[in-house]
């Protein structure tokens, strides 16, 4: 599909409906805060056109949606902020982008493909680049009425789980549920885990400055059954943990085909700590609030080439059991976890290959509902990260999609892997 014409009819700056008490100003970013990518968490959700739901209609919604935006910034005040230099957020009511379009196209035209450039162009802006803004959202009118809103979530201050309690308070706002009260955030994350002075940069630590091109992966119900079983061990994987192995080992294929083979593979799989701390932290804390699993490949690992799937997804399994509460108690301390720096340190040698995962999988994104029904596809598009792996449930909730960024010039391995062919569908960028 050939590019298409997304023309921004307006662009304006929404501030909250109540000004910021002037105790709540200065929120402060956290150790976690501090790890987190410089760059932006895309998501765009798209709405088949309803009944009567015509152009017209399109732009009295978006009115409603900015005015309930206001409301909810009212509780999400740090989005409408600016970030200081000692690193806390300053809540000073500044404000949200908020940009609308209009696409010259339908959007059925859209969901045939999958295509990062394409999908890009309903996001306020490109999201790897630098911005002061904190969140910025798009408004994107189909010409059969259909709608994509495109929204652009700072890392530097949340995570994706902050994002969708985000996306859904706005929603329920927009649709006149009273429910703000009952997701309001809270932001004392800071309070568990104080920023501490790191030695090195991590910001965007990964981002690639050669070609990466995105693979979107389908798994249905039963071939997570069937991946499920392939693991043959005693506790069988779960279905993240199903798929994440299976990609890993599609992705080391790459390496293991190259003349000089990373002798050591490294998967690292984000996890949500708000529920793994003792006592748990509510499901609704602001900020980034996660940390990484990493499961190692060592050379001696690769005995039975066989078994080397289930080896992987046991390795997943456990790397991911051990972020417990005596881990996330080891991140609330005055140092640095030994493993965070040690994965630093392997990274900058450049003696590893690292792959990276992130779930989104339990985030009810499809119940993002502004009124006038639910999304018949919601996504993040490609990302230039070399081997990230970002997994959203299927819109039945029962498959997995696997968004899969790899450098251009790995993806004739990664499309040629035979193994792949019998548990996914696929669309190539």
């Amino acid at each position: 599909m050939a590019m298409m014409n997304v023309e921004i009819i307006s662009k304006e700056i929404i501030k909250p409906s109540s000004p910021t008490p002037h105790d709540l100003r200065n929120t402060k970013r956290s150790f976690l805060d501090q790890l987190a990518p410089t760059s932006y968490i895309p998501i765009i959700l798209f709405y088949q056109p309803k009944n009567g739901h015509h152009v017209d209609n399109q732009v009295q919604t978006s009115s409603r949606l900015k005015n309930s935006l206001e409301q909810t910034l009212n509780h999400f005040y740090p989005f409408a902020g600016s970030i200081k230099e000692e690193g806390s957020i300053d809540c000073n009511d500044e404000g949200v982008e908020y940009y609308e379009a209009r696409v010259a196209c339908k959007l059925s035209q859209v969901l045939q493909h999958f295509k990062g450039e394409i999908l890009n162009q309903f996001l306020p802006f490109e999201p790897y680049e630098s911005h002061e803004i904190l969140l910025a959202v798009q408004y994107n009118i189909f010409d059969c009425g259909g709608v994509a809103i495109g929204v652009c979530v700072s890392h530097r201050i949340a995570d994706g789980a902050t994002a969708t309690t985000f996306l859904g308070a706005w929603s329920a706002t927009s649709r006149g549920d009273h429910v703000l009260e009952a997701v309001c955030p809270n932001f004392d994350a800071a309070k568990y885990f104080p920023p501490k002075g790191i030695p090195w940069g991590v910001g965007d630590m990964g981002v690639s400055k050669e070609n990466i091109v995105t693979r979107r992966l389908v798994f249905d119900k039963s071939s997570i059954a069937a991946l499920k079983e392939k693991a043959s061990s005693m506790k069988p994987p779960t279905r993240v943990e199903a798929v994440s192995a299976f990609i890993w080992k599609s992705l080391m294929a790459i390496s293991k085909s190259k003349p000089a083979p990373a002798r050591v593979n490294i998967a690292i799989h984000a996890v949500n700590i708000r529920q793994r701390m003792v006592p748990p932290m509510p499901i609704h804390s602001f900020g980034n609030l996660w940390y990484f699993a990493t499961a190692i490949l060592s050379p001696h690992d690769e005995l039975d080439r066989d078994s080397n799937y289930g080896i992987l997804a046991s390795k997943l399994s456990n790397a991911l059991k051990e972020i417990d509460g005596d881990c996330v108690k080891t991140l609330q301390t005055d140092s640095i976890p030994e493993s965070l720096t040690k994965s630093v340190e392997m990274y900058s040698k450049g003696e590893v290959e690292f792959y990276k995962f992130t779930s989104w999988c339990r985030f009810p994104l499809y119940e993002v509902d502004f009124g006038s029904g639910e999304p018949t596809w919601v996504c993040s598009p490609s990302m230039p990260f070399k081997n990230l792996v970002v997994l959203m449930s299927t819109r039945d909730g029962n498959g997995i999609e696997a968004i899969v960024n790899i450098l251009e010039e790995d993806a004739v391995v990664f499309d040629s892997n035979e193994e792949l062919l019998p548990f996914v569908s696929w669309t190539i960028n």
